[in-house]
């Protein structure tokens, strides 16, 4: 097949720095879309589709139809947009077989319900390592490339790969490794399974956050990575990686949407249950991720 024959479309959100990708076919007319975005405002607990609704059109102005619809892993900095573009286009939401692992811990730091089952079968589809997804006349290889979570999938198609949260832009450097059940030597170990293809083989990434003075960007290559990502260039030792990768997480906040986000994206993009009143919550596990904060008294019932 040739590579003509293949498009890549991105479309970055600058609230939350992330890229999805539409991918195609050109030639059979089939397309999948990669970590779509659904916009929430913490502030006002405000739900809204403006990001997905630009991919939605974007297939339909194309004329294609939507086989898949790919998570890279259960995000953490937004909230998926998967059931609501496959209400809208179609398409089956896929992740990595290793989503159990996520959902067994997160299912307990949120108190699910007992309805919920960590078993992925809220996704139509679990993806194993290596396994070969078929979009038209594309062959996608899935790599399980896990450390920033259990369950991170990279999807490597007509050398190109969508990395999901593991490497970064080269400036930015990589994904951050202390989520429940991440793990920077893990990471490492990832990280250079994707960077042992072909030199020439285009990377995107999932997010950009551009230093000042850069515009966002979300597409490298696997040399220009192994010459300059500041933090896993060649000659960057595993033991290195993990001090300074340790060191990083350590100052970092947790992300603005993690407690939202992980209640959603362990569902496929499913709010939880509604509630008796009617309205649909999340919840606000208390101290579930403290970092050695004085804890108050008086205030505990």
């Amino acid at each position: 097949m040739s590579a003509s024959a293949m498009h890549i479309e991105p479309f970055f959100d600058a609230a939350t720095g992330t890229v999805s990708y539409v991918l195609a076919d050109t030639v059979s007319g089939q397309a999948a879309v990669i970590d779509p975005v659904l916009d929430f405002d913490p502030k006002s607990g405000t739900l809204s589709s403006r990001s997905a609704d630009q991919l939605i059109a974007y297939v339909r102005g194309q004329g294609w139809q939507l086989q898949w619809i790919l998570e890279t892993h259960a995000h953490a900095d937004h909230l998926s947009a998967a059931q609501h573009i496959r209400h809208h286009l179609g398409g089956k939401v896929a992740i990595g077989t290793h989503i159990r692992a996520v959902q067994h811990v997160f299912r307990k730091i949120f108190h699910f319900e007992s309805s919920f089952l960590p078993d992925g079968s809220q996704f139509d589809h679990l993806v194993e390592d290596g396994e070969r997804l078929m979009l038209g006349q594309l062959e996608l290889q899935a790599m399980h490339v896990p450390g920033h979570t259990p369950a991170d999938m990279a999807y490597l198609v007509e050398g190109a790969v969508f990395v999901g949260d593991t490497l970064f832009m080269p400036d930015v450097g990589t994904a951050r490794a202390d989520f429940p059940g991440g793990n920077a030597a893990t990471l490492y170990q990832s990280m250079q399974r994707i960077l042992s293809l072909p030199r020439k083989t285009r990377i995107f990434v999932c997010h950009d956050y551009p230093p000042a003075g850069r515009a966002p960007a979300w597409q490298t290559t696997v040399q220009a990575q192994r010459e300059g990502n500041i933090h896993v260039r060649d000659g960057v030792s595993e033991a290195d990686f993990v001090l300074l990768r340790t060191a990083r997480d350590a100052t970092l906040d947790m992300p603005t949407l993690l407690l939202p986000a992980v209640q959603v994206n362990v569902r496929a993009g499913k709010l939880p249950p509604a509630q008796d009143d009617g309205r649909t919550y999340v919840q606000l596990p208390i101290n579930a991720f403290a970092k050695n904060a004085p804890v108050p008294d008086g205030v505990w019932q």
